[in-house]
């Protein structure tokens, strides 16, 4: 259902005062030395990571597919960037750009049905991950903790495809059924999404609530954050 689009600007500004692997070997060059092309070639790479962030919000590439990290996550040893289970399986090594010429790591673990959450491992130490959103504003948020989902609570997502949106929880403990299976354990919202958007992180103020896994109805459904963070002992980053 059509819906007005919120204003981004305003729309973060209102939901925040609610809320009050490992480095490169050089590529050897024919003759079998590493120095000249094939050195520059991996320079060049290494310094394109090195100039890379992953946040929230932000798209991972791998053949045949794109997924939105929804939030960045440790479990105080490695790193991990946390997508909907549904588009990270299949795929196992992930990049930065959409040429595929920068990694970032691999594929973790991830279920779906059941559940709809995935991990991906960092593996290029040149590549942060802050604890971040990319609202795609110009105003990251910063993420302080997570939470639970409460009905009526005032939130926003950033999708890939429909930018910042708000709305509230509508409802909890949401079951979606997918030709693949049910998914249980949703919340859902009326802030408006689009095909696409799935993987997006929805917050209120500077606590992450979940991401999107799907829409309808004229609303939105999210996987909650908070359980994928109990099963793989993670705390956000």
């Amino acid at each position: 259902m059509p819906r007005a689009r919120i204003a981004a600007g305003a729309a973060l500004l209102a939901v925040l005062l609610l809320g009050a692997m490992p480095a490169q070997a050089a590529v050897a060059a024919p003759d079998g030395d590493t120095s000249g092309t094939a050195r520059a070639g991996t320079q060049d790479r290494h310094a394109a990571a090195a100039q890379t962030a992953v946040r929230g919000g932000d798209s991972l590439y791998a053949p045949g597919r794109v997924c939105t990290v929804s939030f960045n996550a440790t479990d105080g040893t490695d790193d991990y960037a946390i997508s909907p289970g549904h588009c990270v399986t299949g795929a196992s090594t992930w990049y930065a750009d959409p040429a595929m010429t920068v990694p970032v790591g691999a594929t973790a673990g991830s279920s779906f049905p059941g559940n709809d959450y995935g991990l991906i491992r960092y593996t290029n130490p040149d590549v942060a991950r802050p604890g971040e959103i990319n609202t795609g504003t110009g105003e990251p948020v910063d993420i302080t903790g997570s939470a639970s989902p409460v009905v009526g609570q005032s939130m926003c997502h950033v999708g890939r495809v429909s930018g910042l949106q708000c709305g509230t929880v509508e409802a909890v403990n949401v079951s979606v059924n997918y030709p693949e299976g049910t998914v249980n354990g949703l919340f859902r919202s009326t802030a408006h999404s689009e095909p696409g958007d799935e993987g997006g992180p929805a917050f209120s103020g500077n606590t992450a609530l979940g991401f999107i896994v799907g829409s309808g109805g004229g609303s939105t459904f999210y996987q909650p954050v908070s359980e994928v963070l109990a099963v793989y002992g993670l705390t956000l980053s």
